[in-house]
């Protein structure tokens, strides 16, 4: 009886060690899979923040190629956004982040309650007809990752 165990437990941990080396192995040579992220702002003090945030991830992945990330904006922090007053560091920042393909969603109800068109934006966004936080669902739907800073 001792020996069954003993070549039980032989076999169990070459079984093992087997397997891990085969996913080891696979995870070497499988390509990686690009990562889908979606930035969520509500907070007006929190604008220089989280597109310092959305920089940081461009630069820590090696570019926009590397990874797909959506900005969904609502409450007092689209305010930033309304190109007749926002920020020239905000304006720079957003017409670059279009260009590397980043989209910039707006809440529908937001533009509503702040009386704001998408022409009275800056350039690049879209509306978010049904509100900010249902197209952050959709999004999570689609396997994006969510991040609110």
């Amino acid at each position: 009886m001792h020996r069954r165990n003993i070549l039980w437990g032989a076999v169990s941990a070459f079984s093992a060690a087997f397997t891990v080396s085969r996913a080891s192995a696979a995870g070497d040579v499988a390509p990686s899979r690009k990562l889908k992220v979606v930035y969520h702002l509500a907070d007006l003090d929190k604008v220089s923040f989280v597109l310092g945030n959305i920089q940081n991830h461009y630069d820590g992945v090696g570019g926009p190629h590397n990874v797909t990330i959506a900005l969904v904006v609502h409450g007092q922090a689209l305010r930033a956004f309304h190109s007749a007053s926002a920020n020239p560091d905000v304006s720079k920042r957003v017409g670059q982040f279009s260009k590397a393909g980043l989209e910039f969603a707006a809440c529908g109800n937001t533009m509503t309650s702040q009386n704001v068109t998408l022409r009275e934006l800056l350039p690049g966004f879209v509306a978010a007809e049904h509100g900010g936080v249902v197209r952050i669902a959709e999004l999570q739907s689609q396997g994006y990752l969510y991040i609110r800073p």
